[in-house]
């Protein structure tokens, strides 16, 4: 069973991975989700939501194998303890472990840096710009609900579905025809007026 580790804050955007954790944590997608915040102690979501971490960022074996990091938005990322995160973001640019983005987290990497070098999009550009000072990737912005770029996936706040899509394709969890059809059960529904 190969781990997928989800980042979590108080005030973490549960509904924002909520679609691809449930994918990933089915019975043969190959996949376990485990949750990681900066400390042990129990985190609520937007939601009220309380989720105990199996990681802390304080305890973590570094050499653990994960096979990508996902960031939910919300209302912690303008906290300055949570920008501790930037260590474990390192490592996964460093060793090409994808790294998936959302909402204010895509405002998290452009803060740092990250978003730079990769294709990206986030809330708006000028939000991206305003929140994130350091933020130099201006030019690589896409104004599109998500954009998946080698090692890189982003989305604007009102695109977890996609945001959904983009994952499981770069997992493999669904692919061709099967992604689509999923995308377009959560996108559409069943009804189709």
């Amino acid at each position: 069973m190969k781990n997928v580790l989800v980042f979590i804050t108080d005030g973490f955007a549960d509904w924002e991975a909520g679609y691809v954790t449930a994918e990933l944590n089915k019975p043969g997608s190959g996949y376990k989700v485990k949750t990681i915040a900066i400390d042990s102690n129990t985190k609520t979501s937007m939601g009220g939501l309380k989720v105990i971490p199996d990681y802390s960022l304080q305890g973590f074996l570094f050499k653990l194998t994960f096979e990508m990091l996902i960031i939910p938005g919300g209302t912690g990322w303008k906290e300055e303890k949570n920008q501790q995160v930037k260590k474990l973001v390192d490592v996964c640019f460093e060793k090409g472990i994808p790294v998936a983005a959302i909402c204010d987290a895509t405002t998290f990497l452009g803060y740092h840096g990250f978003l730079n070098q990769h294709r990206h999009t986030g809330n708006s550009l000028p939000y991206l710009k305003e929140e994130a000072p350091n933020y130099k990737g201006e030019k690589k912005y896409i104004e599109a609900q998500s954009v998946s770029d080698g090692c890189l996936i982003t989305a604007n706040g009102s695109a977890a579905i996609e945001f959904s899509r983009d994952i499981l394709g770069k997992l493999n969890v669904l692919e061709g025809e099967e992604l689509g059809e999923w995308y377009d059960l959560f996108k559409k529904g069943f009804s189709k007026s």
